[in-house]
Formats: structure tokens, C-alpha cells, sequence
């Protein structure tokens, strides 16, 4: 048994596996990036919300292995050690960052593993501070794009997309997405969403999905056309957000939920994808294969 504790920008995911199944995965909101770029470190609210973390991983296995993304590839040396001697101290545990290509990497191959499609697949991998696009086909990599980016970036552009309803368009969002990513070559029929919960958005904001008929693949049952996408994200831009966020269980995750649906959109046209496939997929997929073939 083991666990794998994903530290992002914005949402910190545990997975707790016995003998290679799942038995116990939660997601939380920590706001490393934002509370970063307001204190310029690391808060202590913020570690202590993470240590709560790591005390419910806990109850099912005291052999954890934690990755730090995006924010915590920019700590200084002291910074980064700093809190590693805390979490040294009080667990034993220590935060091993991970690149910018090894979290797309590790990601990418927890959608694209013995995958059974012919044709360009595209995964996109979202998160607070960087958006990732990796190309594949055939179970091999064929192209690799990389942006210094994420959702908190655009939220913090456009603030009201946090409100019930923002003063902002969906055109003029995508407009400045557009000013973000230059033209990408490599295209693709399908999208993969991976690096966040995209299926909890179409759960929470009642949007329906289908079946996913192009493969199968038990982490990847939905998929949805290109053009009803289009419409369900500009539903998302004058639909009642607070609503939604009554339906969930963590609702302050939904304040980058418009960022990410624009850029989804945004990346699906330029890749020229038919279909969309949203899923729950993170880094901790990839490396549990690691972890699995390393013991």
C-alpha cells in the first residue's frame, strides 16, 4: 500500500493505492500560488492546511510519497529546504519537485498507456501556473508544448470571473488567451483533458456528457463533441456560478473554472480537435506506474 500526494498551484490531490487499485482519492483547495505572490513565501496557513492533508493519507499508510508542481518549482534552495525540514521533522516526509516536462510526462502517460487509437491524440494538461500540451500517437510522443501560464494567471487578468456572473465576455477572454499561445502546428482529433478534475465541472455545472465510443479505457468514459462544447462553455460564461458552487462540495475551486474552460476551448480549435475527452487524470498516474515497476 502507498499513497501519492500531488501539490499544485492551487489543488493538492491524494491517491491511496492497495495492490495497484484505488482506494481512497480526494482533492483540496490550497492556495499556494495566490497566497505566494500576495506574501512573496510559502504561508503557514498553507502548510498547516497540507499537514491536515497528510494526516488523513495517514490513516491508510505511512508510506507517502509527495510532488510539488508549479509554485514549488520557483522556491529558492532555502525556501524548498525549509519546508522539507519542517515536513522532515514532524513526518518524516520530504516534497520532491518535480519539471515542468516530468509532471507533463508522468501525466501524458497516464492517459496515453496502452491506449488503443489510431490517429493524433493531444493531452492537455492544465494547472495553476502552466499549461502543458502533449502530442501522441501511436503510444509514442510526437510533439511537446509548453507554457509558463495557467488558470490563476487568467483569473487574476479577468477578477470577475470569480463573480455569479462577470463583466467579462468569453470572446474577450479568448482574445487574451490568443495573445498567450502562438500558433501550434501538431493537430489532433482528440483532446484529452488531464491535470485537474474536468469531469467535476460538467458534474457540478449539470452539463451532460456522452459515452466515450472512440476507445475504451475505465479513467476515460466521457467524451463530447467540439461543438457542443462551444456551447456549454459560453453557457458557462452566463450561467449563475454560485449555483453551481451550491451543488459542490468544495466550491472555492470553481473560481478558476471559466479561466480553465476558455483555455480548453481555446487549445481545442487550435488543434483542431473532432472530440473532447475530459477526465480526472493527474501526474500521480504516471508516477504510480513508476513507483509500481520500481518495486
Amino acid at each position: 500500500m502507498f499513497g501519492i500526494i500531488e501539490l499544485g498551484s492551487n489543488n493538492t490531490k491524494i491517491h491511496i493505492y492497495d495492490n495497484n487499485e484505488t482506494i481512497y482519492e480526494n482533492s483540496t483547495t490550497i492556495e499556494f500560488k495566490k497566497n505566494y505572490a500576495e506574501a512573496n513565501k510559502i504561508l503557514e496557513t498553507d502548510l498547516e492546511k497540507l499537514y491536515d492533508v497528510i494526516d488523513k493519507a495517514s490513516l491508510y499508510t505511512k508510506n507517502l510519497h509527495i510532488y510539488g508542481c508549479s509554485i514549488f518549482r520557483k522556491l529558492s534552495e532555502d525556501e524548498l529546504k525549509e519546508i522539507n525540514t519542517k515536513l522532515k521533522n514532524k513526518y518524516n516526509y520530504e516534497i520532491e519537485v518535480v519539471s515542468q516536462e516530468e509532471e507533463a510526462e508522468y501525466t501524458a502517460l497516464g492517459c496515453y498507456s496502452n491506449l488503443d487509437y489510431e490517429g493524433n491524440i493531444c493531452i492537455f494538461i492544465g494547472g495553476g501556473g502552466s499549461i502543458e500540451l502533449i502530442f501522441v500517437n501511436n503510444g509514442k510522443i510526437i510533439s511537446k508544448n509548453y507554457y509558463n501560464f495557467g488558470v490563476l494567471d487568467i483569473t487574476k487578468k479577468f477578477e470577475s470571473l470569480k463573480n455569479d456572473i462577470p463583466t467579462c465576455t468569453f470572446d474577450e477572454v479568448q482574445s487574451y488567451i490568443d495573445s498567450l499561445i502562438d500558433n501550434i502546428e501538431t493537430k489532433a482529433d482528440v483532446l484529452i483533458l488531464a491535470g485537474g478534475d474536468h469531469i467535476y465541472w460538467y458534474n457540478n455545472a449539470r452539463f451532460e456528457l456522452m459515452e466515450n465510443t472512440l476507445y475504451k479505457r475505465e479513467n476515460q468514459p466521457y467524451m463530447i463533441s467540439t461543438e457542443l462544447s462551444d456551447k456549454y462553455d459560453r453557457e458557462a460564461y452566463v450561467t449563475s456560478l454560485e449555483k453551481i458552487r451550491q451543488r459542490s462540495d468544495n466550491p472555492i475551486w470553481f473560481n478558476d473554472s471559466r479561466s480553465m474552460k476558455a483555455i480548453t476551448n481555446f487549445v481545442s480549435h487550435k488543434v483542431e480537435a473532432k472530440y473532447i475527452i475530459p477526465t480526472r487524470i493527474n501526474m500521480e498516474e504516471g508516477i504510480k506506474q513508476k513507483l509500481v515497476e520500481d518495486n
